[in-house]
């Protein structure tokens, strides 16, 4: 039996592919407070290259399946974070109308860009964070505390619509603006882990919207090569990634409180350097 030029090894190695893919996002997801978007977009990219997807709406199938996955992902997390009270709530007062309407900003950039933004996007924040994590300097600091009124709101703004175009849960840029502005990694971890929440519901809504007419001009994408999409959700990359994460997700968080600071700075900043590598060779080498 063959499904999308694919044999049945093959289809059995993809899936355990994604399951294991499960449990390192979810396990990430703790870890960082990212929602485990940094994990699943490339290793999405790297399978829906194998199954046949279009080049033309590959990466944005990879970000809206990231966004449906790290929404019971980023409440597993969040949930754990909240438990050792170590999520400020008050930036989550502050944030949360901004977020979400970058979310559904981002949305509709994502209905009418090229699939080579996506990648730009995601090269240049992963690198520039990378530098920030791994070369961190205790004087990188933009203030000692974050700032009050607009200037926090439009933080709150790029957040979302930044974290959206890239298909991750937003922890990538609190965490980075949180640790400039003088707030503990640990802090900023567990604060990201909510915001998370904020970005991914929406930004899985979004993308359902956003790939619909994609899907009619690509009917390979509208089932995925193997059955079942909805826009760019891939509904059995959700549904073989989502479970192992939600197990592995507590685990990251006991890691995080765990780690001291500068390791756990160091262990994030090479693994988005190595993503953001991965994706400038496919922009130059066009896979």
């Amino acid at each position: 039996m063959l499904m999308a030029g694919l044999d049945i090894k093959e289809i059995v190695e993809l899936a355990l592919l994604l399951i294991a893919t499960g449990a390192l996002s979810g396990f990430l997801a703790g870890v960082f407070g990212i929602g485990g978007g940094a994990i699943l977009v490339p290793v999405f990219y790297e399978c829906f290259r194998i199954a046949g997807v279009p080049l033309e709406v590959r990466m944005p199938l990879c970000v809206g399946t990231s966004l449906a996955v790290i929404i019971p992902t980023s409440i597993r997390s969040f949930q754990a974070h909240y438990k050792r009270g170590a999520v400020d709530m008050a930036i989550l007062r502050v944030w949360w109308l901004p977020i979400v309407i970058g979310v559904v900003a981002g949305s509709v950039v994502a209905r009418h860009a090229p699939e080579r933004l996506f990648k730009i996007v995601f090269v240049c924040v992963a690198w520039s964070a990378a530098v920030r994590l791994i070369f961190a300097r205790e004087t990188w600091k933009l203030g000692d505390d974050l700032p009050k009124g607009p200037v926090m709101r439009i933080y709150g703004f790029c957040v979302g619509i930044l974290s959206t175009l890239m298909g991750i849960g937003g922890g990538l840029f609190s965490n980075l603006l949180m640790t400039f502005y003088g707030r503990p990694i640990h802090q900023a971890v567990a604060t990201s882990s909510a915001l998370a929440v904020l970005i991914s519901i929406p930004g899985a809504l979004g993308y359902i919207y956003a790939g619909w007419p994609a899907a009619a001009s690509y009917p390979a994408v509208a089932a995925l090569q193997v059955p079942f999409a909805l826009g760019y959700v891939s509904l059995i990359g959700a549904v073989l990634v989502m479970p192992m994460s939600l197990v592995t997700a507590p685990l990251g968080v006991r890691a995080a409180h765990a780690m001291s600071k500068r390791t756990l700075e160091t262990a994030f900043g090479c693994y988005l350097f190595i993503v953001g590598s991965r994706f400038v060779v496919s922009l130059v080498g066009g896979q």
